[in-house]
């Protein structure tokens, strides 16, 4: 919905009329900014699900985590806990997308977290082997990306897919950026005084309080198309035309590459904040230094810019962000370190953007699948863009891998920016020629 412009109205008058004076009781100015968002009951219960169940799921990590490392006595196999998180998302992503647009969303979504919920409630089971604890960890990150797809082509449904949709989505990810500063904190301090399983019983309570808020607090929608065929074939065949257009293919890329890159930092603060010999808390700070300079970004450019500014900072921003890195090869100390992850992040509000863009451009009877596979291949490529970085860093230092991040991303990003105008180019002139 575009946002309204700020224009006063004369009223007509009658002539001889005596000009009116001020009016004795003026109404309450109208909500703006993300303000408007909330003022959407539905969007209520979908932003209330969404926080409970990140930090469900925040948690959940941490204690499965810790509960295999205390079974095992294994570093690879905790590690591995937590990388399952990113690995199975381009398989339900891709072979799923289908059940987005196939089904009503809600009852999508509300199966879906209690599926999540009934994962996480045989892993508190006791006895239950290393195996069964991974294997229900994959299945999480399967149905991850259907659930998130479906959600975020359910708020163009709740808000339109104008402005507000736009504000809504930035609002989700805030609170997916600040669950990961709130809820690795209190995921430890919980681990302190319950154990691992007992943990993972917050994660089942979030979940099917999830799945209540959006049961009753959102509207029963029917599916957006019919299903052809098998599931999975009917996904794969959905992908496809996703990517055969493309405008469409593009702005998925410009929501995938730059994340791909921007990781590097944090996939390497470890041994970055060893060679600095800052401790951990000064680990602590850069991994909260990235998040906090996105979350900054997103609130600056959804409160106090319009739409079109927002569009029109897109593509800028999108070949700046990244450049921040470069510093890494002067091999900065601590604070100049946590200035350079602050500017790189604030310019991740070029994503408002490209939300408006993605919102408008896919066609609605695909869009459920178009959102669950930008889902699965953001989470893909950022845990392959982890796993590059630190190979990088092997062979060349933290610094210089950091920065070779920030050189290349750039670079791709810059490409991504010219077929992006490109494709705008073509869509406007397409759309004129029809009307013509």
């Amino acid at each position: 919905m575009p946002e309204e412009p700020q224009t006063t109205t004369t009223l007509p008058q009658t002539p001889g009329a005596a000009a009116p004076g001020p009016p004795a009781d003026p109404t309450p100015a109208a909500p703006t900014g993300y303000a408007r968002v909330f003022a959407v009951r539905e969007f209520r219960a979908v932003f209330a699900a969404h926080l409970l169940s990140m930090l469900g799921v925040v948690v959940a990590e941490i204690a499965l985590s810790v509960l295999v490392y205390d079974l095992t006595g294994s570093p690879l196999l905790s590690a591995l806990a937590f990388a399952l998180g990113f690995l199975p998302y381009l398989i339900g992503g891709t072979l799923l997308a289908g059940v987005a647009d196939r089904h009503p969303a809600r009852r999508v979504l509300v199966v879906c977290d209690l599926v999540c919920a009934g994962c996480v409630a045989l892993m508190v089971t006791p006895g239950a082997p290393i195996a069964v604890l991974l294997a229900l960890r994959c299945v999480l990150a399967v149905v991850s990306p259907v659930f998130s797809g479906t959600r975020m082509a359910t708020l163009a449904d709740v808000l339109g897919d104008g402005d507000l949709f736009v504000l809504g989505r930035s609002l989700l990810r805030i609170v997916a950026q600040s669950a990961l500063l709130v809820g690795y904190g209190l995921g430890g301090l919980l681990l302190t005084v319950v154990s691992p399983r007992h943990a993972l019983l917050v994660t089942v309570g979030t979940f099917l309080a999830s799945a209540a808020l959006l049961r009753l607090g959102t509207r029963r929608r029917p599916a957006r198309a019919r299903g052809a065929g098998a599931l999975v074939g009917d996904s794969l065949r959905g992908a496809r035309q996703v990517l055969a257009d493309r405008r469409v293919r593009v702005l998925l890329l410009l929501s995938w590459v730059p994340p791909m890159f921007s990781v590097a930092p944090e996939a390497l603060a470890a041994p970055y904040a060893d060679g600095l010999g800052v401790g951990s808390t000064g680990l602590g700070l850069l991994m909260c230094a990235l998040p906090v300079g996105t979350i900054a970004g997103e609130l600056f450019a959804g409160a106090r810019l319009r739409p079109a500014s927002r569009e029109r900072v897109a593509l800028p921003l999108v070949c700046f962000t990244l450049l921040p890195y470069l510093g890494y090869a002067l091999h900065p100390g601590l604070a100049v370190s946590l200035l350079l992850l602050l500017i790189a992040g604030a310019g991740s509000a070029y994503t408002l953007g490209v939300d408006q863009w993605l919102v408008r451009d896919v066609p609605e009877e695909v869009r459920g699948r178009a959102m669950t596979l930008l889902t699965a291949g953001l989470m893909t490529l950022q845990g392959l863009g982890m796993a590059l970085a630190g190979a990088a860093a092997e062979a060349v230092g933290v610094p210089a891998a950091v920065a070779g991040a920030g050189a290349l991303g750039a670079v791709c990003c810059t490409l991504l920016a010219v077929q992006a105008r490109r494709t705008e180019g073509r869509d406007r002139a397409d759309r004129d020629m029809t009307d013509g």
